[in-house]
């Protein structure tokens, strides 16, 4: 049996297909973790999200922040003017059995025997296994649950910046999300800098990758995520990037993880072009 980690998505079905025959994945046998961000900007987000849901129990995909944003939509925040590619879910006759289902997928997925943890974005220095398993389950219960709109309300903002166990309430909800579904980089005390968004090097003065703060309480995990398309390949024990941005002339990579780690990447066509 094979298991491939399968980096952002975001509506790119044809691409997903492309790579799945490049690995010869065979549902019979093989596994895949999806690392979050089925949907959006891409051209074909409703047949992604049929297909990974209809693989079933074949399939492991954690919540992006991109996944996250068809939801609050589905529940009535309205869309930026450039976010029409979820036109074709928000349409469709089967919508409210496909976003109840994406709901209830976890925010983190982690596999003792493998040995490997997949999230969207990532962990915050102060969070080791057992917190971040914690934190993730208090969100999932809410979204999956009847306090999923009053949750939404309260999901957008940057705020609070810092973890702390003392947080409560929507603030406490917000910064897991945040971290899991939307962080790249911190200052050197964790406070989360959501602004920035280019490769490594690139960042203000005073900011690291968040796999690259010096006192990280995760850093014994191997950890999977998507979510950065231009941060390359890091070299840090234990880190594996996996969105190699598809959507802007990149790649869709899989990467196989029961006898690897080993990288297969599709070549993509050019569907956006980065903002100048």
């Amino acid at each position: 049996m094979a298991v491939y980690a399968i980096g952002d998505i975001q509506g790119c079905y044809d691409e997903l297909q492309g790579l799945l025959a490049l690995v010869r994945f065979d549902p019979r046998h093989d596994r895949l973790w999806f690392a979050g961000d089925l949907v959006n900007r891409g051209p074909k987000s409703l047949e992604a999200l049929r297909f990974v849901r209809d693989l079933g129990d074949v399939a492991i995909t954690v919540l992006g922040n991109h996944d996250l944003h068809l939801i609050a939509a589905t529940y009535g925040k309205p869309l930026d003017h450039d976010d029409h590619t979820l036109d074709a879910i928000l349409a469709a006759p089967d919508r409210d059995e496909l976003v109840d289902w994406l709901r209830c997928r976890p925010l983190l997925h982690h596999d003792a025997g493998l040995g490997y943890t997949l999230v969207h974005a990532g962990l915050p220095p102060q969070w080791d296994l057992a917190t971040a398993q914690r934190c993730a389950r208090e969100v999932e219960t809410v979204l999956c649950s009847d306090r999923i709109g009053d949750f939404l309300q309260h999901l957008y903002g940057n705020k609070p910046k810092r973890w702390s166990e003392g947080l409560r309430g929507w603030d406490r909800l917000r910064f897991i999300v945040n971290c899991l579904t939307r962080m790249r980089y911190c200052e050197r005390d964790g406070r989360l800098k959501m602004k920035p968004k280019g490769p490594p090097g690139s960042q203000p003065a005073g900011l690291l990758p968040w796999f690259d703060l010096p006192e990280r309480a995760n850093r014994d995990l191997h950890i999977i995520f998507g979510h950065w398309s231009t941060v390359g390949i890091p070299d840090v024990p234990g880190i594996y990037a996996i969105d190699s941005g598809c959507l802007w002339g990149g790649q869709l990579t899989a990467l196989r993880i029961d006898t690897g780690p080993t990288r297969i990447s599709l070549p993509c066509p050019e569907l956006l072009k980065p903002a100048r």
